[in-house]
């Protein structure tokens, strides 16, 4: 079955799931314990890939410094005032190696989950970590070379992104994993992708989990891109993501990659062999609530538009009900994921989950629902599953003053779509706290010379308009603060 054009991803913090339905069966849960129903679920919602979070073999050591680092417990309190030490099972980033974790099961229940999944038409993406390892990883003993080494100058510039690692054959001074904007992660030691060996490890390690899975989300992926490297460790490189994507697929034609990747860097590395980079710009300037630059985001080809992956919250993000109040939020998700990309959600967002769970705990804090923006987005995915989102065409339209002088009309965003049968969307967002009016152009033909009925997908209401006056001057606009609209457009 060909993948649709504009797809949606589901990400699920695997641990926190596991640990909910131990409390149901009163036992540990594996992988092997997820019900079909829950999968069924997923597949009438209408996601097409499954991101399962942290499903890796992580270590003791790992677990140890997540559990005594002063200012990580502060964050998990405060996630969890009932805070318990075996809620922190250490990051999921912190990997030891690419096996499924003994405790949810193993390779093997990986391997009959992502059948079940397939069955169903279901995607799985799994992690990637290519930057680091845990510190406790095995070629810490059998090959050392693989890592960034430091000397005790270094430790003494930058005792921060250094440690002593304790060995069998001989401690050695190893560089923490880090961005260069940032102290190292002291759970990880860093790789050193100047070295043709190491990079040609993480390949057989792609290659690996790519047997296991239909796509990985690579963590941090600039950080390996040569310039990036060579700015944070003085060590040149060569390219990686060419050849370990070119690699993969040469094994599995249809495997998914997609980026954690930021400053600017989402075409470089589209144009390495990534089929979706994260569109962390489009989220910061929904943040940012003003509605001119994100309208101007929206001026990329759509070779570029296609190939990113939009969202309001992740793992790494704040929640995005805990950011946006309940008006903006929805405007914010109908200009997200109604525009082209990868439609990206992350679990308890529908239910405006508050609290942001740390990849480093296995528990997650009791929250109630809210209703109303579970209704929201159960009407909102109930759009996204229409052929016209999925597989139509996207455009970005213009919105002029509604007469001189107003200057309102710079607060919209619109798209509209066109489906594959004629079908059409006509998508308006007042993104600003002000009441605003202004005209929007439509690119529909045959507008002229008929009436045209507009209803909204998301409320109960019907317009009735003539098709010349639309095709002449197009939609005119009266509408409140952070008010949103999808119109199917229908000849009366």
């Amino acid at each position: 079955m060909q993948p649709p054009v504009y797809p949606a991803l589901y990400q699920i913090n695997t641990r926190v799931w596991l640990t909910e339905l131990s409390h149901g069966l009163g036992r540990p849960a594996t992988l092997d314990d997820i019900p079909d129903a829950e999968l069924d679920r997923l597949v009438n919602m209408g996601f097409d890939w499954v991101w399962l979070l942290s499903v890796w073999q992580t270590g003791q050591v790992g677990q140890r410094i997540s559990r005594t680092n002063p200012e990580w417990r502060r964050e998990f309190q405060e996630t969890l005032p009932d805070l318990r030490e075996e809620d922190i099972a250490g990051s999921g980033f912190a990997i030891t190696g690419y096996t499924v974790h003994e405790r949810l099961g193993g390779d093997a229940a990986l391997a009959r989950l992502r059948e079940r999944l397939r069955e169903r038409g279901l995607r799985l993406l799994l992690d990637f970590v290519p930057n680091h390892t845990g510190l406790d990883h095995p070629w810490v003993e059998n090959h050392p070379e693989y890592y960034v080494h430091g000397s005790e100058l270094d430790l003494t510039r930058a005792p921060q992104n250094y440690t002593w690692v304790k060995r069998t054959q001989g401690d050695l001074l190893l560089a923490y994993g880090r961005d260069p904007y940032f102290p190292g992660w002291t759970d990880t030691l860093q790789l050193n992708y100047g070295n043709p060996a190491t990079q040609k490890a993480m390949m057989a390690e792609l290659v690996k989990i790519a047997a296991q899975c239909d796509g990985v989300r690579c963590d941090m992926a600039m950080l390996v891109l040569p310039d990036v490297f060579e700015r944070t460790w003085g060590i040149r490189a060569e390219p990686f993501w060419p050849r370990a994507t070119q690699r993969v697929r040469e094994r599995a034609p249809d495997f998914c990659f997609m980026a954690e990747v930021y400053w600017d860097l989402e075409w470089t590395l589209q144009q390495q062999g990534f089929d979706y980079t994260y569109d962390k710009r489009l989220y910061d300037r929904l943040r940012d609530a003003h509605a001119r630059p994100l309208r101007e985001h929206f001026y990329a080809g759509l070779d570029y538009q296609n190939r990113l992956a939009r969202f309001l919250e992740n793992h790494d993000e704040p929640r995005a009900a805990a950011t946006f109040p309940p008006e903006v939020h929805r405007a914010a998700a109908i200009i997200t994921f109604l525009s082209p990309g990868l439609r990206f959600f992350h679990q308890g967002q529908f239910e405006g989950r508050k609290k942001r769970i740390s990849p480093h705990l296995c528990r997650s804090p009791a929250e109630p629902a809210d209703q109303k923006l579970e209704q929201f987005y159960d009407r909102l995915l109930g759009l996204l599953r229409q052929p016209v989102l999925r597989e139509g065409q996207w455009q970005l339209l213009e919105c002029v003053p509604a007469w001189e002088g107003n200057w309102t009309a710079d607060c919209f965003l619109a798209f509209a779509w066109q489906g594959p049968g004629d079908e059409r969307l006509l998508v308006t967002v007042n993104y600003a706290p002000n009441q605003s009016q202004c005209y929007v152009r439509l690119p529909f033909a045959n507008l002229a010379g008929g009436q045209w009925r507009l209803q909204d997908q998301l409320e109960e209401v019907v317009y009735d308009r003539d098709g010349s006056d639309l095709q002449e001057r197009g939609l005119y606009l009266d509408v409140p603060a952070w008010q949103t609209s999808v119109f199917a457009l229908t000849r009366r």
